[in-house]
């Protein structure tokens, strides 16, 4: 058996769930006891015993392929989560998120649980393969243009503010056949064209949009322990049947920064002055601290850190910069500048 992940994708979910009430519960225990109508009134803008600033924002978060199923429903291509599932193995115990929460079907009662509790944002990513099964080369899935526009309807009928991110891990399984997805500059081409659909069909009602969750956690379970599709590593780090954990992250990383440039500067230079909103990135974040005060051990905390988030920060901020070069940047000098 290869790789195989520790969590079925249900019991990840049910984690998630787990971690979400708890968050629910300390929220409560802060708040005292605050009933449900008093929690809507403290996050009202408008009332007068609010505890939080009126921009402060209580949500709650998904990602498609961990939610949604309807895996083949209305359109939908293959994902490489769908086709990375059902190849027995690389899952622990063959589960998979054909299925899910079931949130394509059930999104209304998820967001009436939403209202319920009091929330007023919520933090979900839109499924490539739904919009475009075969990327930019086939056609706009009218389908999931039609479920996304009536989940964002629904959000903000309820007065819960959107934020979508574009891209929470999945891709077309199309693009990775035909061109190996995030190890090919093509992508760059496919994203802009994705990303440019979704400003079109729903940046009149979304104000706050993410391009990618956490690239660097990507590029690094799916290029350098190969334990998330398209399982590449090489056989030092993983058993996977093919890949190269020195470079293919680094190719990996460098396109989806230019693929997150690319979006970025669709949707200023085309939509943000009409539509309003904003755009960013979501990068996991971490900090370490030297063992001691070594000079040797300062160094290893700095090039840890470089290699986990400034590789990807650095491309952004500096023209011309990568991770490559970070990670030549041996002597001590000035990592992530």
């Amino acid at each position: 058996m290869r790789n195989s992940v520790s969590l079925s994708i249900m019991e990840f979910s049910l984690v998630l769930y787990g971690i979400f009430l708890w968050v629910l519960v300390i929220f409560s225990a802060f708040l005292g006891s605050y009933s449900h109508e008093v929690l809507e009134e403290s996050l009202s803008s408008s009332s007068s015993s609010n505890v939080f600033s009126n921009n402060f924002l209580f949500g709650t978060a998904s990602s498609a392929y961990q939610f949604e199923g309807a895996f083949l429903s209305e359109g939908k291509g293959l994902n490489n989560w769908d086709v990375f599932t059902h190849d027995p193995g690389n899952i622990e115990d063959g589960t998979n998120g054909d299925i899910s929460v079931d949130h394509y079907h059930r999104y209304l009662e998820d967001l009436d649980l939403m209202d319920f509790i009091g929330v007023n944002s919520y933090r979900f990513s839109i499924s490539w393969a739904r919009i475009l099964p075969k990327g930019r080369l086939g056609k706009v899935n009218k389908a999931g243009i039609n479920h996304y526009s009536k989940l964002i309807d629904s959000l903000l009928e309820r007065g819960i503010e959107p934020f979508v991110t574009l891209a929470h891990f999945d891709i077309p399984q199309e693009l990775e056949d035909r061109y190996g997805a995030w190890l090919s500059p093509q992508v760059q081409e496919d994203f802009r064209y994705y990303a440019d659909i979704c400003f079109k069909s729903f940046g009149n009602r979304v104000k706050y949009w993410a391009t990618f969750n956490e690239p660097n956690v990507q590029v690094i379970r799916s290029y350098r322990r190969g334990v998330f599709p398209p399982s590449r590593c090489s056989g030092s780090f993983g058993k996977c049947r093919s890949g190269d954990s020195e470079r293919e992250p680094f190719v990996a990383a460098h396109n989806i920064v230019l693929s997150h440039a690319a979006a970025v500067d669709t949707y200023r230079s085309i939509y943000q002055a009409k539509q309003g909103g904003i755009i960013g990135i979501v990068i996991n974040a971490m900090w370490l601290e030297p063992i001691s005060d070594s000079f040797e051990d300062k160094l290893a905390a700095e090039r840890a850190l470089s290699f986990y988030m400034s590789c990807v920060k650095t491309q952004m901020q500096v023209p011309g910069a990568s991770c490559i070069w970070e990670l030549s940047s041996s002597d001590g000098g000035n990592f992530g500048t």
